[in-house]
């Protein structure tokens, strides 16, 4: 999902605050704000990709994260590749969501964007199923 650029938002809310101080009743205007209110802002705006699990059977549990925290695969963290350490997501599956915090880096295939902890990869879905498709925002 293509996310809105704090640009094209910093033009809607001069459009917004134009309109109420002229106090533009019209049609047209009554749409502008509509449309305004419609655009996300960039903490709300979703991302969507794949996602894998780790920390069972695979040695990472007890490690030390990018971070320099120690890995929890029973925690609700998640790595990304960018985002800052410390970052709250909102991701969601199925129906299903879990509000995870950045503490790692990766993961490092291709097409995946959040490798997500043991537990909140079993909060979305069955973690024999490896990966899923998730949409995540900042909270």
């Amino acid at each position: 999902m293509k996310q809105v650029s704090d640009r094209s938002l910093y033009g809607c809310r001069i459009l917004f605050s134009l309109m109420l101080f002229s106090k533009l009743k019209s049609f047209v205007g009554l749409s502008a704000i509509a449309i305004l209110i419609a655009i996300p802002t960039p903490s709300q705006a979703a991302s969507c990709s794949r996602a894998s699990h780790y920390g069972v059977g695979d040695g990472y549990h007890g490690r030390t994260t990018a971070s320099g925290e120690r890995f929890n695969t029973y925690a609700m963290t998640t790595a990304h590749r960018s985002l800052p350490f410390g970052t709250k997501l909102l991701v969601t599956s199925g129906g299903r969501s879990v509000v995870v915090r950045v503490n790692d880096r990766g993961p490092f295939v291709g097409g995946r964007d959040l490798d997500l902890s043991y537990a909140a990869f079993s909060a979305l879905a069955s973690p024999g199923r490896g990966h899923i498709n998730v949409c995540y925002s900042r909270v």
